[in-house]
């Protein structure tokens, strides 16, 4: 691979990198808030979201310092705070379809400039970023046609999210 095109890679692999460095610092502000709350099982969940995000940031340094870069630790936007549990699900619904076609995109420059491990990459994070697509927009769909039904439900839910594990795979299996 040329050095333009190693570059050009690079730049996509930090660009998702800090985009998953925001990802962690909203979510985790958000299972805060939830926790806070009391919604157990809402912050449970988001903080095994949050988890796996930071997997994503980490899989990413790999690959940058792998092509011989340096990964960013910068955050690819503004954290939103306060947010109310009537905001967080429409904006992180916003923030994974962002994040997936964004990724799509950065799949398809590593894919040009011959890179195909790093697409790979790309392709893999969005099967799991739409794991938690789906989440939040069935979490979405019941506050807004059940709202404080739902809310009730869930209010007092146990927040123990037990040993550290995907997002992903707890949602396979359905085991929480």
């Amino acid at each position: 691979m040329s050095s333009d095109n190693r570059k050009k890679v690079i730049d996509a692999l930090n660009k998702a990198r800090s985009m998953e460095l925001q990802a962690i610092h909203q979510y985790m502000i958000q299972h805060y808030l939830l926790d806070g709350m009391d919604y157990g099982k809402l912050c449970a969940y988001m903080k095994l979201i949050a988890i796996d995000e930071m997997r994503h940031a980490e899989k990413f340094a790999e690959r940058i310092e792998a092509l011989g870069g340096t990964a960013t630790c910068d955050n690819a936007g503004p954290i939103e705070q306060p947010q109310t549990i009537k905001q967080i699900y429409p904006f992180d619904v916003n923030m994974e379809e962002n994040t997936i076609s964004t990724y799509a995109e950065l799949a398809e420059v590593c894919d040009k400039c011959g890179d195909h491990p790093s697409a790979d990459l790309f392709h893999e994070i969005i099967k799991e970023e739409a794991v938690h697509l789906g989440y939040y927009q069935d979490t979405q769909k019941h506050i807004d046609t059940l709202g404080d039904a739902y809310l009730a439900q869930v209010a007092g839910t146990s927040k123990h999210s037990g040993p550290i594990k995907s997002f992903v795979k707890v949602m396979e299996k359905e085991e929480f």
